[in-house]
């Protein structure tokens, strides 16, 4: 009987036992860790898109960059999600994706619609209260393709080798050149030359994508299947308010009526109107009537003068007699000034949606960007790196340069005297490659890089009817951080899939 009793009672321990060490037996994938002999961290995870929980391995740390002769150049900061259990690696796409600045990391993407996490906004896109939080990102890209966040020399933790000048890497060319590097020793390293390969820029990382297209071609004969191209500016001539150039006054307006709209500033005509039609007569009107007007310049006749100024009165929501003192042109400061100035507030510039206040409501211009301070650069710097250290198991000393900081001054020697202009690049590319697909996306209230303006680069690359098929316009009624509002985002998810699917599907 004894023995019995004993018997009971140890298996009785065992299962106790099982019990308590079952939790740390089944430790969320994300905690199961690996650190390679070069630094980097590999980690597991999973995330449910579309209802279907997708398995991942991330990696994260630096790429070194060296030369031929074996000398360290830089180190370069990445993170990459590759799909579990994938057999054939020929047929799993991979999107190599960095933001802009030029001096912004790649956090905006990776945090903010296409990698696995994102962080937690408001409906609208609004800050919430810090501590910042992030979350489970159902609207993630990772189902369709894997996924690499490259952060660019003097952004992120990416650095100059000691003893090497970071100006080697701050210029148009010069970055095309390491990015370009980066992506080929990625490429190599992790046998993904068979794959479809994507390039997804946002704001100058369209800039940037648009020169690797080309770049890619001439120094690797690599051939990417696809360009994702968020807020673009591929043309700088079209953002550029500076005297003697009238090209971004056209391009600029749809956007001003957008968010003259928005906030309610219109005529009882105009304001009835839905946001695509009343663009859609705006952005005729600006290419016909109103560039005519500005192409005349002082000998415009004095009747066409009225009626343009009657014109964009209406489509603005701003007086008369303020457009006259601009002289029919309209820039980016004034607008935001002017246009709530009677409230008392002024209007972001990447986003148009948020408003902000300054210290008197005189002035041509506002103070800082409501859309920006306090409002994303917060909540997504706390929230990566929180993520880093928490799930990624990964920490470092050096300060992780958001936006700016770690870039100096820009190099454009490669365009010295003219404006920068990377659709040149592109068509080029797509006339290498005949099936490359090209997908732009805007938002309508987005002030830095507008979408008419990309939309109009595109429509004079020169490209013919066959090649116009290959590149898709989706626009949305949100900023610059198209993903940060949440019906957006939802969308993006819907039309990225069709994207991919479609370009895919092209693959023999």
């Amino acid at each position: 009987m004894k023995l019995i009793i004993v018997f009971l009672l140890s298996l009785s321990m065992q299962f106790t036992f099982a019990q308590k060490k079952d939790p740390d037996a089944a430790l969320p994938a994300a905690q199961e860790i690996i650190k390679t002999a070069d630094g980097v961290v590999k980690t597991k995870g999973s995330v449910t898109i579309n209802g279907k929980s997708v398995s991942y391995t991330a990696t994260t740390g630096y790429m070194p960059m060296k030369s031929e002769d074996g000398k360290l150049r830089a180190n370069i900061f990445f993170v990459a999600y590759t799909k579990d259990n994938v057999t054939d690696l020929d047929k799993r796409p991979i999107t190599y994706t960095f933001n802009g600045g030029p001096g912004s990391a790649s956090i905006w993407l990776h945090m903010g619609v296409i990698g696995p996490k994102r962080i937690v906004m408001s409906e609208k896109g609004d800050a919430l209260t810090a501590p910042y939080s992030y979350t489970e990102n159902e609207f993630s890209w990772l189902d369709q393709t894997d996924l690499v966040f490259i952060d660019p020399v003097g952004t992120g933790f990416s650095r100059a080798a000691p003893g090497v000048d970071k100006a080697e890497f701050q210029g148009y060319t010069e970055d095309i050149q390491s990015v370009g590097e980066f992506i080929k020793f990625y490429t190599s390293k992790n046998k993904r030359w068979g794959s479809p390969k994507f390039l997804a820029g946002e704001s100058y990382g369209t800039t940037r994508a648009s020169g690797l297209s080309e770049y890619l071609q001439s120094a690797y004969k690599m051939y990417v299947n696809g360009i994702v191209l968020i807020s673009a500016v591929l043309n700088f001539q079209t953002i550029q308010f500076v005297v003697g150039n009238d090209l971004p006054y056209p391009l600029y307006l749809p956007s001003y009526a957008s968010t003259s709209w928005y906030y309610k500033k219109l005529s009882p005509e105009y304001q009835s109107k839905d946001l695509k039609t009343l663009t859609q007569e705006v952005e005729q009107f600006a290419i016909t009537e109103y560039a005519t007007a500005l192409m005349k310049g002082d000998k415009l006749p004095k009747a066409q003068y009225d009626a343009v100024v009657s014109k964009l009165a209406k489509y603005t929501g701003l007086s008369e007699t303020f457009i006259k003192q601009t002289n029919l042109r309209i820039n980016l400061a004034q607008y935001n000034k002017e246009l709530l100035r009677s409230d008392g507030k002024t209007v972001g510039r990447l986003d148009s949606r948020f408003t902000g206040t300054d210290y008197n409501d005189t002035g041509s211009s506002t103070e800082y960007d409501p859309s920006n301070t306090g409002t994303i650069s917060g909540p997504y710097t706390h929230g990566l790196l929180n993520y880093l250290g928490k799930e990624l198991n990964y920490t470092n000393d050096l300060t992780y340069y958001t936006l700016g900081g770690g870039i100096g001054r820009w190099n454009y020697s490669n365009v010295q005297n003219k404006y920068l202009n990377v659709a040149e690049s592109l068509r080029k590319a797509m006339s290498v490659s005949p099936t490359l697909k090209v997908w732009v996306l805007g938002g309508y209230y987005d002030f830095a890089t507008p979408y008419f303006a990309s939309k109009y680069v595109i429509n004079h690359m020169g490209l013919r009817p066959e090649q116009q098929k290959n590149i898709d316009f989706t626009y949305y009624e949100a900023g610059h951080m198209i993903y940060i509002h949440m019906p957006s985002l939802k969308q993006m998810k819907i039309d990225a899939d069709s994207f991919y699917a479609k370009t895919l599907k092209e693959i023999k």
